[in-house]
């Protein structure tokens, strides 16, 4: 989620990433950039934004694969220790067959044929032997296999244990890289915020990002959180992100024009405000929970303009729509409010 510092940082990084690059002297450097050139680098900075972003999917990416290697590492040890106590369980039955077939007092097995015994006790052991062997080739297969699976997992555990490792000192050295990288440009930013002389409107538009916009589109109307609006030139009032940029645009014109910054009333209202202008004027204000203003989208303007046909009127009326601002044809008469202007077009009020 974007914030004006997040945008700001993004922001004076590029910019002096670019002046480190180009090699610019810092007698130009100083220089404060236009707004043409803030939002130029705004944009580059948005998009510098989506591959952090994605090197930073491809990271956590990596760590879950790392969490399932781990966990395939567990349940292979567990399989294992499974592997070893059956095992451990054939030991005693395969002693004892071994020294059925082998070490029996009577000489009794297929070494007693070679043995000093009489024809009829090696007769009698051979026959022993096909017993115990008829009836524990179930008990040798089973041993065989185990014995065959934990090998399996122990190969398969050190290899588990190999890769883990790998991966572990993998993330390791991304991490310290991207740790360093983050001191470095945050020292960076500090010194060039430190060393910026941005005129007013150029800082303010630096610090409005337009896709807290949007981001401000998901509250109700008059609870927009503070830290998704933008401040104005005119202190103490508020806008959406968009509707901001576009009064930043217009009332520079408005000022190289009259000379002055224009005069603003009221912007962005919450629901407490809204609620005290109804009570104020019921039956002409919005309804709290309905106004434009609610949306950050509204402003009410003073220093002539207030006046339908001045001469400040009649220039925004001309001009406002350059900046996607404009007079909205209700409050031409119904109810009359000339002071009253709004960002974006009517179709989307209707």
């Amino acid at each position: 989620m974007p914030t004006p510092r997040s945008a700001k940082l993004a922001a004076v990084l590029l910019m002096t990433v670019s002046l480190v690059v180009t090699g610019v002297p810092p007698e130009v450097a100083a220089l404060a950039p236009g707004i043409e050139e803030v939002e130029s680098l705004r944009r580059k900075a948005n998009d510098a934004r989506d591959e952090l972003q994605k090197l930073d999917k491809s990271w956590k990416s990596q760590q879950t694969e790392l969490k399932k290697s781990k966990k395939r590492l567990r349940e292979t040890l567990e399989q294992l220790a499974v592997a070893d106590a059956e095992f451990e369980k054939m030991r005693e039955p395969l002693s004892e067959l071994a020294n059925s077939a082998y070490q029996a007092p009577t000489a009794s097995g297929t070494l007693s044929l070679f043995g000093m015994a009489s024809a009829t006790d090696a007769l009698r052991g051979s026959a022993d032997v096909s017993f115990l062997a008829n009836n524990n080739n179930g008990m040798l297969k089973t041993a065989k296999e185990l014995r065959e699976r934990r090998e399996n997992l122990a190969n398969q555990a050190q290899e588990l244990q190999s890769s883990t490792a790998i991966d572990q000192a993998k993330i390791a050295k991304q991490k310290k890289t991207l740790f360093n990288r983050i001191n470095q440009l945050t020292n960076q930013l500090n010194k060039m915020l430190k060393n910026l002389d941005l005129d007013r409107d150029t800082r303010l538009t630096l610090t409005c990002d337009t896709a807290l916009a949007e981001e401000a589109s998901q509250f109700p109307n008059g609870l927009i959180p503070s830290k998704y609006l933008c401040k104005l030139p005119q202190k103490g009032f508020m806008l959406r992100a968009d509707a901001a940029l576009g009064f930043y645009k217009l009332n520079a014109a408005y000022k190289k024009h009259f000379g002055q910054d224009m005069c603003v009333r009221d912007a962005y209202r919450d629901l407490a405000e809204q609620r005290s202008i109804y009570y104020q004027r019921p039956g002409f204000a919005a309804i709290p929970g309905r106004s434009n203003h609610g949306l950050g989208q509204a402003l009410d303007l003073c220093g002539g303009i207030q006046s339908q046909g001045t001469t400040q009127f009649n220039w925004l009326e001309a001009n406002s729509r350059k900046y996607g601002w404009f007079h909205p044809s209700w409050a031409y008469s119904s109810p009359f409010e000339p002071w009253h202007w709004e960002f974006g077009t009517e179709a989307e009020r209707e």
